[in-house]
């Protein structure tokens, strides 16, 4: 949450991830497992919110946030771009999702890497804007069979999926794929995580929106 009140102090939009626990409960939160950031095993959809909040994040005194409580604190000041973690064809996430923004009175967008995210969006709320998140899956994503991530790389699904923006990892942003809904489809294209000066402006020459993180860049909006 601090660093969510920094980028609203700078005027930055915030991405962030939320997941749906096994009691039902939507938190903010951005791996799959709390090894990294807490130190620990579990897998935040097998956990409920009660398990999860007796962690803390990387060694601070702070904890997991329910969704409800950031979007309560952001309140409108900066947009925000939201990562939906859907890790099968269970779509339940999105119906809470779709519940807890009806009175959010802010802007926002909605991005997944699971196609069948957005393709539920796109019938159920189209009136909110959601993009399709890839990378060069067929490298990274070892544990997904290949012709998914296949599929996945080259953005074979956007037919299915009809996302208003792709969000694609910059380290991979040279596939022949995003050129051509890029400059044909005239489809935006966000890049993500720029880290360096140099990253930032091949985002900001290149593509429509910079997803950017470090500690003491100043970065231009």
């Amino acid at each position: 949450m601090p660093a969510f009140a920094r980028a609203i102090e700078l005027g930055y939009g915030i991405e962030m991830d939320v997941h749906l626990t096994k009691d039902k409960q939507l938190v903010v939160f951005h791996d799959d497992t709390l090894r990294r950031i807490c130190n620990s095993n579990g897998v935040i959809e097998q956990m409920t919110y009660q398990e999860l909040s007796q962690y803390r994040l990387s060694g601070t005194y702070e904890k997991m946030p329910l969704f409800s409580d950031f979007l309560a604190f952001v309140h409108g000041r900066v947009p925000l771009l939201i990562e939906i973690k859907m890790p099968g064809w269970d779509y339940t996430i999105c119906k809470y999702i779709k519940e807890a923004l009806a009175d959010y009175d802010g802007a926002y967008l909605l991005q997944s890497f699971n196609t069948i995210a957005l393709r539920w969006f796109h019938i159920h709320m189209p009136e909110a804007l959601i993009g399709q998140l890839s990378s060069n899956l067929t490298k990274t994503a070892k544990h997904v069979p290949y012709a998914a991530n296949f599929i996945a790389k080259h953005l074979l699904c956007n037919r299915y999926g009809r996302p208003d923006f792709i969000s694609y990892k910059l380290a991979d942003a040279k596939t022949p794929s995003l050129w051509f809904v890029h400059h044909l489809y005239r489809t935006p294209i966000a890049v993500w995580t720029l880290r360096t000066k140099k990253a930032q402006e091949i985002g900001t020459v290149c593509f429509d929106m910079n997803i950017f993180e470090d500690h003491g860049i100043d970065y231009q909006i």
